[in-house]
């Protein structure tokens, strides 16, 4: 088992293209830290430099307490599973199972114990005669998965390993890898651009942009106080509504002003020592959908001083929720996520309520959160 510490880490490309600038990070042993972000962003890269497939042009990575900038992949006791499993196809799942270890001149017997024993944790015994033509594509992933396992490596890497999978079969397998890493005990460094993936697997997620780390934290953490608007988008399904408006001191509070309307803020966020120098400026509001109601007892309850009118544009019935998709004014539009016993229907015109205490304030220059 090993930790790694990603000290300063850069990828440059000739042309003066910087893939990934100044990584650090340090993975705990044991741990499921998964990268995220959208396609460009420098995660596969990153993980490439970790396997030894990339050259790191500044920096260091050390996988325990050995230094490998200079090692060759197949001594970094790491193991890869690649987006396209990378299956030989003239092999059976045995003999693909056990490839690795004959190049390593594994003695025999040891090999078929090893090889055994990943099956059956994988439940794919029955299939170790069968061809990866004769393999769906979870079976495929479940024998990749094999290859790896049976090397006993130190760190498993997987670049997009469920992105060639439907969608009932990915959840299947986010389920199964989560078990696997409790079973097998060992570091996992996990890439995808899928952040459902990241948020239901990852003890830790990375998020990503332009080369750059924007947060790291437990899932929880990025989704109730993302550090940036990037993160705060990125995280969350529906994303999170962003509203322009502006912050205005009234003798009873601070308001947030959006499309007309007065929003008021609750005492503890209005009297934020970070706020204060935004006071009559412009500012970005970011509200989850689960954070905007269309009941008119909770709203009366819980939204004082924070309602206003809206146009139902669409809805979506998701089974146990539903999505309004709502216009406020001329430009604005806003996500709601509210409960499948709702009655609004599209065409309405109905009344919705702010969960203000869990409105986060973001700078509009910077992008940065003020507060959450």
């Amino acid at each position: 088992m090993a930790s790694l510490s990603l000290r300063h880490i850069y990828k440059k490309y000739p042309g003066g293209v910087t893939a990934v600038s100044d990584f650090n990070l340090e993975i705990k042993d044991k741990e499921f830290l998964v990268l995220v972000g959208p396609s460009g962003c420098g995660k596969s890269t990153t993980l490439r430099m970790i396997a030894g497939l990339e050259e790191i042009s500044e920096g260091e990575l050390f996988i325990g307490d050995r230094l490998v900038n200079d090692v060759a992949p197949k001594d970094r006791k790491i193991a890869m599973v690649f987006q396209n499993y990378a299956l030989y196809p003239h092999m059976s799942v045995f003999e693909n199972m056990a490839f690795g270890l004959k190049l390593s001149k594994v003695p025999k017997e040891t090999i078929k114990k090893k090889v055994e024993e990943a099956a059956r944790v994988l439940d794919i015994t029955h299939l170790l005669d069968r061809k990866p033509k004769a393999l769906s594509g979870g079976q495929k992933q479940r024998v990749a998965l094999g290859r790896a396992i049976v090397r006993d490596p130190q760190v498993f890497l997987l670049d997009e390993p469920l992105s060639n999978l439907d969608a009932k079969l990915r959840a299947t397998m986010r389920t199964e890898l989560t078990k696997l890493h409790n079973r097998v005990e060992t570091t996992f460094v996990y890439v995808t651009h899928d952040q459902v993936e990241a948020m239901t697997m990852a003890t830790r997620i990375v998020v990503m942009k332009d080369g750059l780390i924007q947060q790291v934290d437990t899932p929880q953490t990025l989704y109730d106080k993302p550090v940036n608007i990037f993160v705060a988008g990125f995280i969350g399904t529906p994303q999170m509504n962003f509203l322009n408006g502006e912050l205005v001191k009234k003798d009873d509070g601070v308001y947030f002003v959006y499309e007309g309307n007065e929003l008021k803020l609750p005492a503890e966020k209005a009297e934020a020592e970070e706020l204060q120098e935004y006071i009559g400026k412009e500012v970005v509001a970011g509200l989850r959908p689960e954070c905007i109601h269309d009941d008119a007892a909770y709203m009366e309850a819980n939204c004082q001083g924070a309602t206003l009118e809206t146009d139902v544009d669409v809805t979506e019935l998701m089974g146990a929720e539903i999505y309004l998709y709502l216009r406020v004014g001329e430009e604005g539009k806003l996500t709601a996520r509210v409960s499948s016993r709702s009655t609004t229907r599209a065409g309405e015109k109905i009344t919705i309520g702010f969960d203000m205490e869990r409105m986060h304030i973001f700078d509009k220059d910077t992008e940065r959160c003020i507060i959450h």
